[in-house]
């Protein structure tokens, strides 16, 4: 066996599909900063406090302020959130707080508030507010680096009820990718596998379930996943790196440097980018 491929095949501290994983969490709290309070797509969970359930008309005006004053500045929006949850603002308030608090990366008290507004929210008898509350603690679990308390969360949110389609998917996404970083594959395949049905045009599902398969020796299965993935994201570094550890792994030195080589253009100062170029110093010439 090669140094390459031994590299590839053993269990390592640092895991490229990890930290893509972790940092997409932070990519999604920087979407949702620049997207003025508009709502994201479903599976945006991290930060999203409005919009994932019709607001009730008494409560959509104040809503939208304290969000809109958030996306102005993250303190100004803590301050009206908890001046508005003292006059009543109910868990919607909470909402907004937790809002507040992740787009100023203040994760750990941005995880509590979004749990203090589930619970309340269930207590209302809101529990498809409940469970997408919970949803959006989780997330913000995992991009505080916190991947026990996002699977806790994430649980919590499909214990109240998690319609069935993108939405569902996105938390078992999210679920997997807590598992992933908590090193239990088992766990994270069954979950995956519900994502990738439930959310098939998710690149980072396709790209995690290559990632485990490969791990797994389960090649033909890393091959199709991998594929899938560099089909529906062909810019993405995570992708193009991966690609290129199951194609070395399987013969294809040439898919691997190619691979590897636009990983490397895509991102050149990322960790995926920096992860590639090494894998490069190491294949043989061609």
């Amino acid at each position: 066996m090669t140094l390459l491929l031994a590299l590839l095949l053993t269990p390592q501290a640092y895991a490229p599909e990890v930290e893509a994983v972790m940092n997409r969490s932070k990519d999604r709290a920087e979407k949702a900063r620049s997207a003025a309070a508009s709502p994201p797509p479903p599976h945006d969970a991290a930060t999203t406090a409005a919009t994932a359930l019709p607001v009730p008309p008494e409560v959509a005006a104040p809503f939208q302020a304290c969000l809109d004053d958030a996306v102005e500045s993250p303190e100004k929006g803590i301050a009206h959130a908890n001046a508005w949850r003292i006059k009543g603002g109910s868990f919607y308030a909470r909402q907004c707080l937790g809002f507040a608090y992740a787009r100023a990366e203040r994760w750990a008290p941005a995880i509590v508030t979004f749990e203090q507004a589930a619970e309340e929210a269930e207590r209302a008898g809101a529990m498809p507010q409940s469970a997408r509350l919970w949803a959006q603690a989780g997330n913000a679990a995992l991009a505080g680096g916190d991947p026990a308390k996002a699977r806790s969360d994430l649980d919590a949110a499909l214990a109240r009820g998690i319609p069935d389609g993108m939405e569902k998917g996105e938390v078992h996404l999210d679920r997997a990718r807590a598992l992933v970083a908590l090193n239990d594959p088992k766990g994270a395949r069954d979950s995956l596998d519900i994502a990738l049905e439930q959310a098939p045009r998710d690149p980072l599902g396709w790209l995690l379930s290559a990632t485990l398969a490969r791990r797994a020796g389960e090649m033909p299965l890393a091959q199709a996943h991998i594929a899938r993935a560099v089909q529906l994201s062909p810019d993405d570094a995570s992708v193009a790196l991966e690609e290129g550890n199951i194609a070395v792994l399987t013969g294809h030195d040439d898919v691997a440097r190619s691979a590897w080589q636009r990983a490397v253009k895509l991102a050149p100062e990322s960790a995926m980018g920096k992860a590639a170029a090494d894998n490069l110093t190491r294949l043989p010439a061609g």
